[in-house]
């Protein structure tokens, strides 16, 4: 048996009619760059995600650049990120000039471990950046007190986390500003790249909406320095086809995930811990084991597609040599990217091969 890691013609075979069409209303009307499409996507996108209001933009990576300019996070300033993370988390700090100084993670949820944090806060700190990494909502209560306690920002990667909540409240509006991505692999992919930012802070997003546009407010007159960050009206056009579908879709990732943390027997491999304060959305669904490189081996000889997500902790990242952290600074991080090992979870998985995934790696000894 075959069992893909992600399979993507598989997620759009079913709604091409639907896309198609969809596309042919954004080319009949021509809003390509913003336009009525990216208008619906943001009111449709933040009603579901539980947020007062969002902004569509270019990707994930550009809502965390945007959110530090809007902030006036800049040189000679820090932002705390966790240590295990996609990068783009800590572009959050370098596009803008700041350091980013690392802080290990919770060895149970893989999110920014709240007992870490004070230790690494200087003078210097301007923002706290959380990652609710795998579509797990990190500890926010303890964080937020911190930040407040501080008067630091507390800024939200939500990048894996569409529909996530923490202890029922949405993540993206829990802390001063989210950024959510779109990336086709997301729980809620375009067809291309795309991304939006959350906030409470309604003047917030109102920079963030003249940032996007080259720092115009209106139509060439620039008020600032801007980027091109705007959201494609195709890309809108295609997450208003799949978002009323994401909340069924991450039910079935749920399910799945139950039963790979019920029926998974074998002894030597740590599943996703269930944490208290919050139900995962899984993203991904990662593993450790000891032996993973093997383990990948022998699934991928069975015909089961994995991915190691991520094989390099933050601090060990070429790019990051100059800020001198060195192997053994961040146990916890080194630890998972050595052994951590994400299994198949798209909703389009069938039962036959969630059972089939599950035999495997049940037979695997290493």
């Amino acid at each position: 048996m075959k069992v893909p890691f992600i399979n993507l013609k598989r997620a759009h075979d079913p709604i091409k009619a639907e896309l198609l069409e969809a596309f042919a209303s954004t080319i009949e009307h021509g809003g390509f760059c913003l336009g009525k499409d990216v208008a619906q996507f943001e009111l449709e996108f933040g009603k579901a995600q539980g947020v007062s209001r969002c902004v569509g933009l270019g990707s994930g990576t550009e809502a965390l650049h945007l959110i530090a300019c809007a902030m006036g996070i800049g040189r000679g300033d820090e932002v705390i990120v966790p240590a295990f993370t996609f990068i783009a988390s800590a572009w959050f700090a370098q596009y803008v000039g700041a350091r980013a100084v690392f802080v290990d993670i919770d060895p149970e949820s893989y999110t920014l471990d709240p007992n870490r944090i004070e230790a690494a806060i200087t003078d210097k700190t301007r923002a706290i950046v959380v990652t609710h990494l795998f579509g797990q909502s990190a500890d926010m209560d303890p964080i937020l007190e911190i930040a407040r306690s501080k008067r630091i920002k507390l800024v939200e990667d939500a990048a894996q986390a569409h529909l996530a909540t923490y202890r029922g409240r949405p993540v993206g509006e829990i802390g001063d500003a989210g950024a959510f991505s779109f990336y086709p692999t997301k729980n809620l992919g375009g067809l291309g790249e795309g991304g939006c930012v959350t906030s409470g802070d309604s003047a917030l997003l109102d920079q963030i909406e003249v940032l996007r546009a080259h720092g115009s407010k209106e139509r060439y007159l620039n008020h600032f320095v801007g980027y091109n960050n705007r959201m494609e009206g195709l890309q809108a056009a295609s997450l208003n086809v799949k978002l009323p579908s994401l909340a069924e879709k991450t039910k079935r990732r749920q399910l799945i995930a139950s039963r790979y943390g019920k029926e998974i027997k074998n002894l030597r491999i740590k599943l996703p811990a269930v944490v208290e304060w919050g139900e995962s959305v899984y993203h991904m669904f990662t593993i450790q084991h000891p032996e993973r490189d093997q383990l990948k081996t022998y699934l991928a000889d069975n015909g089961i597609g994995t991915d190691i997500v991520y094989p390099y902790p933050l601090h060990l990242q070429p790019c990051f040599s100059y800020l001198g952290y060195k192997e053994g600074d961040f146990p916890i991080s080194e630890n998972l990217a050595r052994n951590c090992l994400s299994l198949p979870i798209v909703p389009e998985l069938k039962d036959g091969e969630v059972d089939y995934v599950i035999e495997k790696i049940n037979q695997f000894v290493g």
